[in-house]
Protein backbone atom coordinates (compact mmCIF):
# COMPACT_ATOMS: atom_id res chain seq x y z
CA UNK A 1 0.00 0.00 0.00
CA UNK A 2 1.23 3.53 -0.70
CA UNK A 3 0.57 6.94 -2.19
CA UNK A 4 0.55 7.59 -5.93
CA UNK A 5 -0.16 10.55 -8.18
CA UNK A 6 -2.07 9.64 -11.34
CA UNK A 7 -3.16 11.55 -14.42
CA UNK A 8 -6.80 10.56 -14.88
CA UNK A 9 -10.42 11.56 -14.42
CA UNK A 10 -11.38 10.66 -10.85
CA UNK A 11 -14.76 9.25 -11.94
CA UNK A 12 -12.90 6.54 -13.89
CA UNK A 13 -10.92 5.30 -10.87
CA UNK A 14 -11.59 1.67 -9.89
CA UNK A 15 -10.83 2.18 -6.21
CA UNK A 16 -13.04 1.17 -3.30
CA UNK A 17 -13.97 4.83 -2.85
CA UNK A 18 -13.48 8.15 -4.56
CA UNK A 19 -13.54 11.49 -2.77
CA UNK A 20 -15.84 14.24 -3.98
CA UNK A 21 -14.91 17.86 -3.31
CA UNK A 22 -18.39 18.75 -2.07
CA UNK A 23 -20.19 21.86 -0.90
CA UNK A 24 -21.83 22.08 2.54
CA UNK A 25 -25.30 21.52 1.13
CA UNK A 26 -24.13 18.34 -0.65
CA UNK A 27 -25.78 19.64 -3.79
CA UNK A 28 -24.49 19.03 -7.29
CA UNK A 29 -21.98 21.77 -8.08
CA UNK A 30 -19.32 22.51 -10.65
CA UNK A 31 -15.80 21.14 -11.17
CA UNK A 32 -15.08 17.75 -9.60
CA UNK A 33 -18.41 17.79 -7.75
CA UNK A 34 -20.42 18.17 -10.94
CA UNK A 35 -18.43 15.46 -12.71
CA UNK A 36 -18.98 13.01 -9.83
CA UNK A 37 -22.75 13.62 -9.75
CA UNK A 38 -23.10 13.19 -13.52
CA UNK A 39 -21.06 9.98 -13.60
CA UNK A 40 -22.80 8.46 -10.57
CA UNK A 41 -26.31 9.44 -11.63
CA UNK A 42 -27.64 12.80 -10.53
CA UNK A 43 -31.10 11.77 -9.35
CA UNK A 44 -30.12 8.86 -7.08
CA UNK A 45 -27.02 10.49 -5.66
CA UNK A 46 -28.75 13.79 -5.00
CA UNK A 47 -31.57 12.05 -3.18
CA UNK A 48 -29.17 10.32 -0.76
CA UNK A 49 -27.08 13.46 -0.29
CA UNK A 50 -30.10 15.57 0.70
CA UNK A 51 -30.86 13.11 3.49
CA UNK A 52 -27.36 13.56 4.89
CA UNK A 53 -26.92 17.31 4.40
CA UNK A 54 -25.63 19.66 5.61
CA UNK A 55 -21.96 18.78 5.98
CA UNK A 56 -19.68 21.30 7.75
CA UNK A 57 -16.29 22.35 6.40
CA UNK A 58 -13.65 19.80 7.30
CA UNK A 59 -16.14 16.93 7.65
CA UNK A 60 -17.02 14.02 5.38
CA UNK A 61 -20.14 12.02 4.46
CA UNK A 62 -20.38 8.58 2.83
CA UNK A 63 -22.79 7.59 0.04
CA UNK A 64 -23.05 4.74 -2.41
CA UNK A 65 -21.15 4.97 -5.69
CA UNK A 66 -24.18 4.27 -7.90
CA UNK A 67 -23.03 4.41 -11.52
CA UNK A 68 -19.33 4.81 -10.68
CA UNK A 69 -16.74 2.03 -10.72
CA UNK A 70 -16.03 2.88 -7.09
CA UNK A 71 -18.23 1.29 -4.42
CA UNK A 72 -18.44 4.45 -2.32
CA UNK A 73 -18.28 8.22 -2.64
CA UNK A 74 -16.80 10.14 0.26
CA UNK A 75 -18.09 13.71 0.11
CA UNK A 76 -15.76 16.08 1.91
CA UNK A 77 -16.11 19.84 2.30
CA UNK A 78 -12.85 21.73 1.97
CA UNK A 79 -12.26 25.37 2.93
CA UNK A 80 -12.71 28.35 0.64
CA UNK A 81 -9.41 30.20 0.34
CA UNK A 82 -9.55 33.73 1.73
CA UNK A 83 -6.14 35.03 2.62
CA UNK A 84 -4.46 32.10 4.34
CA UNK A 85 -5.05 33.64 7.76
CA UNK A 86 -8.60 32.42 8.37
CA UNK A 87 -7.74 28.87 9.46
CA UNK A 88 -7.82 27.44 5.93
CA UNK A 89 -4.86 25.10 6.43
CA UNK A 90 -6.28 23.58 9.59
CA UNK A 91 -9.65 23.07 7.88
CA UNK A 92 -8.00 21.49 4.83
CA UNK A 93 -6.07 19.07 7.02
CA UNK A 94 -9.30 18.14 8.78
CA UNK A 95 -10.93 17.50 5.40
CA UNK A 96 -8.27 14.93 4.48
CA UNK A 97 -8.30 13.34 7.93
CA UNK A 98 -12.10 13.05 7.93
CA UNK A 99 -12.12 11.44 4.48
CA UNK A 100 -9.33 8.98 5.34
CA UNK A 101 -10.99 8.02 8.62
CA UNK A 102 -14.28 7.39 6.83
CA UNK A 103 -12.52 5.28 4.19
CA UNK A 104 -10.85 3.25 6.93
CA UNK A 105 -14.09 2.81 8.88
CA UNK A 106 -15.94 1.38 5.88
CA UNK A 107 -13.13 -1.07 5.08
CA UNK A 108 -11.67 0.58 2.00
CA UNK A 109 -8.31 -0.71 0.82
CA UNK A 110 -8.01 1.97 -1.85
CA UNK A 111 -9.25 5.54 -2.21
CA UNK A 112 -8.83 8.25 -4.85
CA UNK A 113 -8.68 11.95 -3.96
CA UNK A 114 -8.82 15.15 -5.97
CA UNK A 115 -6.63 18.00 -4.77
CA UNK A 116 -9.26 19.34 -2.36
CA UNK A 117 -10.12 23.07 -2.50
CA UNK A 118 -7.57 23.80 -5.25
CA UNK A 119 -10.19 24.39 -7.95
CA UNK A 120 -13.25 26.59 -7.55
CA UNK A 121 -12.43 27.21 -3.86
CA UNK A 122 -9.18 28.92 -4.83
CA UNK A 123 -6.67 27.26 -2.48
CA UNK A 124 -3.16 27.80 -3.99
CA UNK A 125 -2.08 24.59 -5.65
CA UNK A 126 1.40 24.32 -4.20
CA UNK A 127 0.15 24.85 -0.66
CA UNK A 128 -2.79 22.48 -1.24
CA UNK A 129 -0.43 19.77 -2.51
CA UNK A 130 1.84 20.19 0.51
CA UNK A 131 -1.05 19.64 2.90
CA UNK A 132 -2.34 16.62 0.95
CA UNK A 133 1.05 14.89 0.85
CA UNK A 134 1.72 15.54 4.54
CA UNK A 135 -1.66 14.12 5.53
CA UNK A 136 -1.27 11.04 3.33
CA UNK A 137 2.21 10.48 4.75
CA UNK A 138 0.94 10.80 8.33
CA UNK A 139 -1.90 8.33 7.68
CA UNK A 140 0.29 5.75 5.93
CA UNK A 141 2.83 5.69 8.75
CA UNK A 142 0.27 3.79 10.81
CA UNK A 143 -2.25 2.40 8.32
CA UNK A 144 -2.35 0.24 5.19
CA UNK A 145 -4.21 1.70 2.19
CA UNK A 146 -3.67 2.59 -1.46
CA UNK A 147 -4.14 6.35 -1.79
CA UNK A 148 -4.29 8.02 -5.19
CA UNK A 149 -4.15 11.74 -5.86
CA UNK A 150 -5.91 12.11 -9.20
CA UNK A 151 -5.27 15.13 -11.41
CA UNK A 152 -6.71 15.94 -14.84
CA UNK A 153 -3.91 18.37 -15.66
CA UNK A 154 -0.28 17.54 -14.88
CA UNK A 155 0.33 21.25 -14.24
CA UNK A 156 -1.67 20.89 -11.01
CA UNK A 157 1.46 19.33 -9.44
CA UNK A 158 3.65 22.39 -8.99
CA UNK A 159 7.29 22.05 -7.95
CA UNK A 160 9.17 24.88 -6.34
CA UNK A 161 10.98 27.02 -8.92
CA UNK A 162 14.32 26.18 -7.32
CA UNK A 163 13.85 22.40 -7.43
CA UNK A 164 12.36 22.43 -10.92
CA UNK A 165 15.24 24.55 -12.20
CA UNK A 166 17.89 22.28 -10.69
CA UNK A 167 16.27 19.11 -12.04
CA UNK A 168 15.81 20.61 -15.51
CA UNK A 169 19.43 21.76 -15.57
CA UNK A 170 20.59 18.32 -14.49
CA UNK A 171 18.54 16.66 -17.22
CA UNK A 172 19.83 19.10 -19.83
CA UNK A 173 23.40 18.34 -18.76
CA UNK A 174 23.27 14.52 -18.82
CA UNK A 175 20.21 13.28 -20.71
CA UNK A 176 21.07 11.91 -24.16
CA UNK A 177 17.52 11.03 -25.19
CA UNK A 178 18.69 7.75 -26.71
CA UNK A 179 15.63 5.67 -27.58
CA UNK A 180 17.15 2.25 -28.28
CA UNK A 181 15.34 -0.72 -26.72
CA UNK A 182 18.46 -2.18 -25.12
CA UNK A 183 19.17 -1.34 -21.48
CA UNK A 184 22.80 -2.53 -21.39
CA UNK A 185 25.11 -1.21 -18.73
CA UNK A 186 27.41 1.54 -19.98
CA UNK A 187 29.91 1.76 -17.14
CA UNK A 188 32.56 3.62 -19.13
CA UNK A 189 30.12 6.36 -20.09
CA UNK A 190 29.00 6.68 -16.49
CA UNK A 191 32.60 6.95 -15.24
CA UNK A 192 33.28 9.74 -17.73
CA UNK A 193 30.20 11.58 -16.51
CA UNK A 194 31.27 11.13 -12.88
CA UNK A 195 34.76 12.45 -13.61
CA UNK A 196 33.40 15.48 -15.42
CA UNK A 197 30.95 16.22 -12.63
CA UNK A 198 33.61 15.79 -9.94
CA UNK A 199 35.94 18.17 -11.78
CA UNK A 200 33.20 20.78 -11.98
CA UNK A 201 32.31 20.30 -8.29
CA UNK A 202 35.86 21.06 -7.19
CA UNK A 203 35.53 24.56 -8.59
CA UNK A 204 33.79 26.14 -5.65
CA UNK A 205 32.41 29.12 -7.53
CA UNK A 206 31.30 27.28 -10.66
CA UNK A 207 27.65 27.64 -11.61
CA UNK A 208 25.46 26.72 -14.54
CA UNK A 209 22.71 29.15 -15.39
CA UNK A 210 23.11 30.60 -11.91
CA UNK A 211 22.67 27.24 -10.14
CA UNK A 212 25.54 26.13 -7.91
CA UNK A 213 26.70 22.54 -8.31
CA UNK A 214 26.10 20.87 -4.91
CA UNK A 215 29.20 19.82 -2.96
CA UNK A 216 27.63 16.41 -2.31
CA UNK A 217 28.21 15.62 -5.98
CA UNK A 218 31.97 15.64 -5.52
CA UNK A 219 31.80 13.24 -2.60
CA UNK A 220 29.74 10.69 -4.51
CA UNK A 221 31.68 11.14 -7.74
CA UNK A 222 35.02 10.47 -6.10
CA UNK A 223 33.61 7.55 -4.16
CA UNK A 224 32.37 5.93 -7.37
CA UNK A 225 35.84 6.05 -8.88
CA UNK A 226 37.76 5.10 -5.72
CA UNK A 227 35.72 2.22 -4.36
CA UNK A 228 37.81 -0.20 -2.36
CA UNK A 229 38.49 -3.79 -3.36
CA UNK A 230 36.63 -4.87 -0.22
CA UNK A 231 33.51 -2.97 -1.35
CA UNK A 232 33.71 -4.46 -4.83
CA UNK A 233 34.13 -8.04 -3.60
CA UNK A 234 31.69 -7.97 -0.67
CA UNK A 235 28.60 -8.52 -2.78
CA UNK A 236 30.16 -10.94 -5.25
CA UNK A 237 27.93 -13.96 -5.80
CA UNK A 238 24.93 -12.53 -3.93
CA UNK A 239 21.45 -12.75 -5.38
CA UNK A 240 19.24 -9.66 -5.45
CA UNK A 241 17.32 -10.92 -2.43
CA UNK A 242 20.50 -11.64 -0.45
CA UNK A 243 21.98 -8.23 -1.17
CA UNK A 244 18.74 -6.45 -0.33
CA UNK A 245 18.29 -8.06 3.06
CA UNK A 246 21.99 -7.72 3.90
CA UNK A 247 21.64 -3.98 3.29
CA UNK A 248 18.48 -3.83 5.39
CA UNK A 249 20.29 -5.53 8.29
CA UNK A 250 23.40 -3.35 7.93
CA UNK A 251 21.33 -0.18 8.11
CA UNK A 252 19.26 -1.40 11.05
CA UNK A 253 15.86 -1.09 9.37
CA UNK A 254 12.84 -3.34 9.94
CA UNK A 255 10.86 -4.81 7.06
CA UNK A 256 7.90 -2.56 7.89
CA UNK A 257 10.09 0.55 7.81
CA UNK A 258 11.53 -0.43 4.44
CA UNK A 259 8.31 -1.16 2.60
CA UNK A 260 6.66 1.97 3.98
CA UNK A 261 9.69 4.15 3.16
CA UNK A 262 9.74 2.67 -0.34
CA UNK A 263 6.02 3.38 -0.93
CA UNK A 264 5.55 -0.33 -1.57
CA UNK A 265 2.65 -2.70 -1.03
CA UNK A 266 3.31 -5.02 1.92
CA UNK A 267 2.27 -8.03 -0.18
CA UNK A 268 4.88 -7.25 -2.81
CA UNK A 269 7.58 -6.92 -0.16
CA UNK A 270 6.51 -10.31 1.25
CA UNK A 271 6.99 -11.87 -2.20
CA UNK A 272 10.54 -10.57 -2.31
CA UNK A 273 11.19 -11.79 1.24
CA UNK A 274 9.79 -15.31 0.65
CA UNK A 275 10.93 -16.03 -2.93
CA UNK A 276 14.68 -15.90 -3.52
CA UNK A 277 14.11 -16.15 -7.28
CA UNK A 278 11.65 -13.24 -7.45
CA UNK A 279 12.71 -10.52 -9.90
CA UNK A 280 11.05 -7.15 -9.15
CA UNK A 281 10.46 -4.32 -11.59
CA UNK A 282 13.17 -1.72 -11.99
CA UNK A 283 11.02 0.94 -10.30
CA UNK A 284 10.64 -1.39 -7.33
CA UNK A 285 14.41 -1.80 -7.00
CA UNK A 286 14.87 1.97 -7.18
CA UNK A 287 12.22 2.56 -4.54
CA UNK A 288 14.05 0.15 -2.23
CA UNK A 289 17.33 1.98 -2.89
CA UNK A 290 15.67 5.24 -1.84
CA UNK A 291 14.18 3.63 1.27
CA UNK A 292 17.60 2.31 2.31
CA UNK A 293 19.30 5.64 1.52
CA UNK A 294 21.82 3.95 -0.77
CA UNK A 295 24.57 5.84 -2.53
CA UNK A 296 24.54 5.90 -6.31
CA UNK A 297 27.12 3.14 -6.67
CA UNK A 298 25.25 0.92 -4.21
CA UNK A 299 22.05 1.54 -6.18
CA UNK A 300 23.77 0.54 -9.43
CA UNK A 301 24.96 -2.67 -7.75
CA UNK A 302 21.49 -3.50 -6.44
CA UNK A 303 19.98 -2.87 -9.87
CA UNK A 304 22.59 -5.13 -11.42
CA UNK A 305 21.57 -7.99 -9.13
CA UNK A 306 18.07 -7.78 -10.63
CA UNK A 307 19.39 -7.50 -14.19
CA UNK A 308 18.94 -3.75 -14.66
CA UNK A 309 21.22 -0.77 -15.13
CA UNK A 310 21.18 3.02 -14.92
CA UNK A 311 21.75 4.80 -18.20
CA UNK A 312 22.02 8.32 -19.53
CA UNK A 313 19.28 7.78 -22.11
CA UNK A 314 16.44 7.39 -19.60
CA UNK A 315 15.20 10.63 -18.11
CA UNK A 316 13.92 8.80 -15.02
CA UNK A 317 17.43 7.47 -14.33
CA UNK A 318 18.90 10.96 -14.59
CA UNK A 319 16.30 12.29 -12.15
CA UNK A 320 17.01 9.46 -9.68
CA UNK A 321 20.72 10.07 -10.01
CA UNK A 322 20.20 13.71 -9.00
CA UNK A 323 18.38 12.73 -5.81
CA UNK A 324 20.85 9.98 -4.87
CA UNK A 325 23.88 12.20 -5.40
CA UNK A 326 22.33 14.91 -3.27
CA UNK A 327 21.24 12.46 -0.55
CA UNK A 328 17.57 13.43 -0.85
CA UNK A 329 15.63 10.28 -0.01
CA UNK A 330 12.04 11.50 0.30
CA UNK A 331 10.18 9.17 -2.05
CA UNK A 332 7.12 11.43 -2.12
CA UNK A 333 9.24 14.35 -3.31
CA UNK A 334 10.94 12.13 -5.89
CA UNK A 335 7.57 10.91 -7.18
CA UNK A 336 6.29 14.48 -7.48
CA UNK A 337 9.28 15.29 -9.69
CA UNK A 338 8.92 12.11 -11.75
CA UNK A 339 5.24 12.89 -12.30
CA UNK A 340 5.97 16.45 -13.39
CA UNK A 341 8.47 15.19 -15.94
CA UNK A 342 6.10 12.50 -17.24
CA UNK A 343 7.99 9.52 -15.81
CA UNK A 344 6.81 6.37 -13.99
CA UNK A 345 6.56 6.68 -10.21
CA UNK A 346 8.51 4.61 -7.72
CA UNK A 347 6.79 1.97 -5.64
CA UNK A 348 4.06 1.21 -8.17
Amino acid sequence: MGFYIVHNDIVNMETDAIVNAANSALEMGGGVCGAVFRAAGVKELQEECRKKAPCPTGKAVLTAGYGLKARYIIHVVGPVWKNGEAGEEKQLRMSYRSALKLAEDCGCQSVAFPLISSGLYGYPRREALKVAVEEFRRFLQEKEMEIYLVVMDQKVIVLSESLYGKIQHYIDTYYTGYTGSSDRRRDKDWEMMYEAHADISRKEQSTFDGLAIPKETEKFSVRKIKRSLEELLRGRGETFQEMLFRLIDERGFTDVQVYKRSNMDRRLFSKIRSNKEYVPKKTTVLSLAVALELSLDETVDLLGKAGYSMTDHLKSDIILRYFLENQRYDIYEINEVLFCFGESLLGM
